[in-house]
């Protein structure tokens, strides 16, 4: 038996998300699990390390699998980029420890929210950043983020319905960068729960706009009440960076 490590890449704009869905097979999972099906003549699952939202890109989201078989890694790679669309490529594979699991494994996730700041859209970047017409005071945000870092429960910044899961996440870091008319925002963190970098970063930019004051911040996550904080801001500024493990 092995396990393979996927390492892939994708522009998330024409799909469902990340998972497979029952009703559905417009999702990124679907369109490589249908391919490797295929490939090894059987059914075949694997697990991703977590899922992005429809619309939502990633450079290195990561996937594993197990199977019998005498085929390499590299004739896996190339088979799978040959019959999986353009938007979607598998940059790396690797076989891994049995016990690998991309998800359970994980320690690290790395999310980028791109925001394109002035009254007129970007044409070519229009698919991967959101618009915002006004001007944000950075020393806001920066003050605020670093409110939101350690270990807090973010359920305030969550679309997460259910309530018997946790939603104690411990933030690494927070960087915003301004880069020509564009701020980009990075998380660093154990994990992320539904659409809570979106919120994170909604409220942030509430901040940064005078229309919400940081003190806000401890009261989201005092009360944990999802209408206190910010927009959930649309999925195609942001994008997966990498997934770090042991």
């Amino acid at each position: 038996m092995k396990n393979f490590k996927l390492t892939i890449s994708y522009d998330g704009t024409r799909y469902n998300g990340w998972q497979r869905q029952g009703n559905t097979k417009n999702t990124i999972q679907e369109k490589i699990e249908s391919v490797l099906s295929v490939l090894f003549q059987k059914k075949i699952e694997i697990q991703g390390s977590g899922r992005t939202d429809a619309g939502t890109h990633a450079i290195a989201q990561i996937a594993n699998f197990k199977i019998e078989t005498e085929l390499d890694k590299i004739e896996i790679r190339q088979y799978l980029n040959h019959y999986l669309p353009e938007d979607i490529v598998v940059t790396n594979i690797e076989e891994v420890d049995l016990r690998f699991h991309s998800r359970l494994s994980a320690k690290e996730k790395c999310y980028l929210y791109r925001l394109h700041i002035g009254e007129i859209p970007p044409v070519f970047t229009r698919r991967y950043v959101y618009t915002f017409p006004c001007s944000l005071d950075m020393n806001k945000m920066q003050q605020a983020a670093e409110v939101l870092l350690g270990k807090h429960d973010f359920r305030g910044f969550s679309s997460e319905k259910r309530k018997k899961k946790s939603t104690t996440r411990e933030i690494y870091s927070v960087d915003i960068n301004a880069i020509g008319d564009e701020i980009q925002f990075i998380f660093r963190g154990n994990g992320f729960l539904f659409h809570m970098v979106r919120i994170l970063t909604g409220t942030l930019i509430e901040i940064g706009a005078k229309e919400m004051e940081t003190e806000q911040i401890l009261k989201i996550l005092d009360t944990k009440n999802r209408t206190f904080a910010g927009r959930t801001l649309p999925a195609r500024g942001l994008t997966l960076v990498s997934v770090k493990y042991d």
